[in-house]
């Protein structure tokens, strides 16, 4: 009987890292894209790529577009790459299930990690540390609670997906009264909810993630990594990740994954607080991260193993995993990085390390190097449309007024 194929939902760099790792494992992908820059279809490891709506745009025309899918993929594994994605198919679970091995929680879990503001509150009733964070239903709410949040503090939505979509950022650090309230105008405008949230201070490094996989009845399936360095700086997504165990994650985390009753893959996410030493948590994400061929690199194939116990019932087991390898979105790490360089080039020897050092890149492989000119012919029409923008600008701003 031949291998189904994994259906990864999303076409961006997540979904790239999910359907190498499947590749690696000789597991067939198809890929099911909607953004204009994506780019995992390009990869020699997918077998099939279908276009669909974009689910924050056409969510009902996306699960239409899975539906058409599902006789001719009956049986294969879903599995969301985006937190776009996940929100869709945790609302259609049941309708899904018909064909496809769903490999996302249901739409009450997806709620509770989705929506931050639940992630906190668990966080607080568990004891797991976690920054302050307060939600705000009015401007009123913004006066009446200043004094509890000491600039500089964090404007930050409820749903952070929606918010980077729109704003291109995850949050916003405000530093006095009048930012705090434009922020909150902007994504209140929006239709978005925001939150207060006390600012943990700290550098890029400060921040970790623990992956797992979770099966009833068996120990998790573990891997930790430190951020290097985020695009943008400070409250971006990270550009470099290291390997690097890190056991005061693994205990909160656990803690907090079994008051939720999770099982399957996640990533929680935490920071540092240099105050007083202790990993404060950020967030939980229900499906595959960016890193994932850093877990790869590793001897580590989560996607693989998500695959073989949705079809085969195994069990994944973990191995201990190897230090100080990394992980590289090589273009945004050098867009961001090198006007750094030119301001502190003292910073070089620090930036360079990563690449020395044993790693793997988000995009560039020389066994499968499509994705990376799928992605750098999408960057040079925006930078030509931007070019053009620019100079059409004064243009038509000079251009003489028509008679009459």
């Amino acid at each position: 009987m031949p291998t189904p194929p994994a259906v990864v939902l999303s076409g961006h760099i997540m979904a790239l890292g999910v359907v190498r790792s499947l590749g690696a494992a000789g597991i067939p992908a198809v890929v099911v894209r909607y953004r204009r820059d994506d780019m995992a279809h390009a990869s020699r490891f997918v077998t099939r790529s279908v276009r669909a709506p974009h689910p924050e745009e056409n969510e009902q025309g996306f699960i239409h577009a899975l539906e058409r899918l599902g006789p001719s993929l009956e049986g294969s594994p879903l599995f969301p790459a985006s937190d776009e994605t996940l929100v869709a198919v945790a609302r259609h679970r049941e309708l899904l299930s018909r064909w496809y091995r769903v490999a996302a929680p249901d739409a009450a879990l997806m709620q509770r990690i989705v929506h931050k503001e639940h992630t906190y509150a668990l966080a607080d009733q568990i004891g797991v540390p976690a920054p302050r964070t307060m939600l705000v239903a009015s401007e009123d709410d913004l006066e009446r609670h200043r004094d509890q949040f000491p600039f500089p503090c964090l404007a930050k939505p409820s749903q952070s997906h929606l918010y980077q979509d729109l704003f291109g950022r995850k949050m916003v650090r405000v530093d006095g009264m009048d930012q705090l309230v434009a922020a909150y105008r902007e994504g209140a405008a929006a239709g978005l909810q925001m939150m207060l949230q006390e600012l943990i201070p700290g550098d890029d490094r400060q921040g970790a993630n623990y992956n797992s996989y979770r099966v009833p009845g068996a120990p998790p399936v573990e891997f930790t990594a430190a951020k290097v360095r985020l695009t943008p700086r400070s409250f971006g997504p990270p550009s470099v990740v290291v390997s690097r165990a890190i056991p005061e994650i693994a205990e909160p985390a656990r803690r907090l994954l079994d008051a939720l009753g999770y099982e399957g893959y996640s990533c929680t996410e935490f920071k540092r607080d240099p105050r007083d030493g202790v990993y404060k948590l950020m967030e939980v994400n229900g499906r595959f991260n960016l890193s994932s061929l850093l877990m790869l690199r590793c001897g580590i194939n989560l996607p693989a193993m998500a695959y073989r116990h949705l079809i085969l019932g195994e069990t994944p087991t973990g191995i201990e995993q190897p230090e100080g390898i990394h992980w590289i979105d090589g273009t945004k790490d050098l867009v961001y990085g090198l006007p750094e360089l030119v301001r502190r080039p003292a910073g070089l020897p620090a930036f360079i390390r990563p690449y020395r050092e044993p790693h793997v890149f988000a995009v560039f492989d020389r066994s499968d190097a499509r994705p990376l000119a799928v992605r750098y012919r999408h960057l040079a029409g925006q930078g030509l449309a931007l070019a053009a923008r620019k100079l059409l600008g004064p243009l038509s701003r000079t251009r003489p007024a028509r008679p009459g």
